[in-house]
């Protein structure tokens, strides 16, 4: 398992994530304390990334189809817990944002078959 962390600006602590069935893991975490939109005082946006890839068939059938399911449901679980996690860690509120999730095939002879998963959510959180 590999995990490639960005923290903007501040020092975070790194959370890191098991889940069944990885090959690889990637999480990106950016805290912006700076946007266009106004907030309030002590308000920051955080955004997560996860990349994982899930063995399995990545055709057309029924097995295909619940595995791009299941691979979607993990991302929703992750961003579920995200504000758990944050509210742990450094925030005195959360709201989730955004979620977007994107499945990509992998197949052919030099490789396994499977899923690249790749998850974004973006949060907005009141410092403690």
């Amino acid at each position: 398992m590999t995990l490639h962390t960005r923290l903007v600006p501040a020092g975070i602590g790194l959370l890191l994530l098991t889940l069944p069935a990885l090959a690889q893991t990637g999480q990106r975490i950016i805290v912006e304390q700076s946007s266009p939109s106004p907030r309030q005082e002590g308000s920051v946006r955080v955004q997560s990334t996860i990349n994982f890839f899930v063995a399995g068939p990545s055709g057309e059938g029924e097995e295909a189809q619940k595995l791009r399911d299941r691979a979607r449901r993990m991302v929703y679980e992750l961003a579920a817990r995200e504000c758990d996690l944050l509210r742990d860690v450094l925030a005195r509120d959360c709201r989730l944002e955004s979620i977007n999730s994107n499945i990509g095939r992998q197949y052919g002879q030099q490789q396994q078959e499977g899923l690249t998963v790749n998850g974004t959510m973006s949060l907005q959180i009141t410092l403690k």
